[in-house]
């Protein structure tokens, strides 16, 4: 979910014939049933193989046990809040998060707005702006150039 920005509903429901090893990519099919591409990063590539080849499921990265159907979203949040017990997390922290994560970290090392909307599937540049208020290097970063800019003017 961290590493290519998806929705929780997206990476349970990932099948195995939209991930692209020749391109390194994903094609992930997401809300009004629209389709977009994101980056799989080759780190990822091989965990999700290893995945795979526990379960051997024709359609599912992740199969719900016992059925033809992919793993609920539920079944993901509960297994996230484990992981977070676990590793002494707040209860506050939610899987969307990671998402949040992303789009932030890609704001904060320079990605454009209109490139982070692409690789979250946002219909509305609007939706992606949330994220630019999450982001103070960013802002440093804005606040630097705009001094650089104007220092000839005083």
């Amino acid at each position: 979910m961290y590493s290519c920005g998806l929705r929780t509903s997206e990476s349970v429901s990932l099948p195995v014939d939209r991930i692209d090893s020749e391109q390194m990519c994903l094609r992930i099919r997401g809300k009004g049933d629209k389709e977009r591409m994101v980056p799989l990063p080759a780190a990822l590539l091989e965990p999700m193989r290893e995945v795979w080849l526990t379960h051997h499921h024709p359609t599912w990265l992740f199969p719900a046990r016992g059925s033809a159907n992919h793993l609920p979203a539920a079944t993901l949040c509960q297994a996230f809040r484990k992981a977070c017990d676990a590793i002494g997390l707040s209860r506050d922290v939610k899987p969307y998060q990671l998402r949040h994560g992303f789009a932030t970290r890609l704001l904060e090392n320079g990605e454009s707005l209109r490139v982070v909307q692409i690789l979250l599937g946002h219909a509305s540049l609007r939706s992606t702006q949330i994220y630019t208020h999450l982001t103070e290097p960013l802002c440093r970063k804005v606040r630097e150039r705009i001094d650089a800019l104007f220092t000839d003017l005083a």
